[in-house]
């Protein structure tokens, strides 16, 4: 069965949002257990905030196309945001996990807002790309303070776990 160009473009912002919902549950799951590395727990909160507005945007542009996000989609994905970041807690290597994870995770984002980016343009959207561009814009910034901070954040983890202090979170 075939869908419109329309369809398939609020199909990617529902999937988004749901994504964005599923982003702000991971990171507070971390933010709540995370001591030894304030640079890391203070960019997790402005990242999580991001992410709030984020949703808001993609809610905006849901709103103009005379549709809504999926309620049961953001608490599937909240649930899975929980259950990922619940999966690192017991290894004593938490904190590389999930800097693993959310440098993979802040790709994904990148990649779903630049696809989204083409979509509206296909679906004739002349609105909703500024807003999508901001969050792109916000995801490549968190990417790339995870990838400039990943040797620190290795190094700090090593120097920790060698002197026998809490290095995992």
């Amino acid at each position: 069965m075939a869908s419109s160009i329309k369809d398939i473009y609020i199909t990617g912002l529902v999937n988004a949002h749901a994504l964005e919902e599923q982003a702000i549950s991971l990171l507070s799951r971390q933010a709540e257990r995370i001591e030894s590395y304030p640079e890391m727990l203070q960019q997790i909160r402005l990242h999580i905030e991001e992410s709030r507005r984020q949703a808001t945007r993609l809610e905006e542009i849901l709103a103009s196309l005379g549709t809504s996000h999926s309620t049961l989609k953001d608490l599937a994905t909240k649930l899975t945001g929980t259950l990922a970041a619940l999966a690192h807690v017991p290894m004593q290597d938490e904190v590389m996990k999930n800097t693993f994870a959310n440098f993979a995770f802040e790709h994904f984002e990148i990649a779903s807002y630049r696809s989204l980016l083409t979509m509206a343009e296909l679906a004739g959207d002349n609105s909703g790309p500024k807003l999508l561009q901001e969050s792109l814009n916000e995801e490549i910034r968190m990417a790339k303070w995870i990838e400039d901070n990943l040797d620190a954040t290795t190094r700090t983890y090593m120097q920790r776990t060698a002197s026998g202090q809490k290095a995992g979170i």
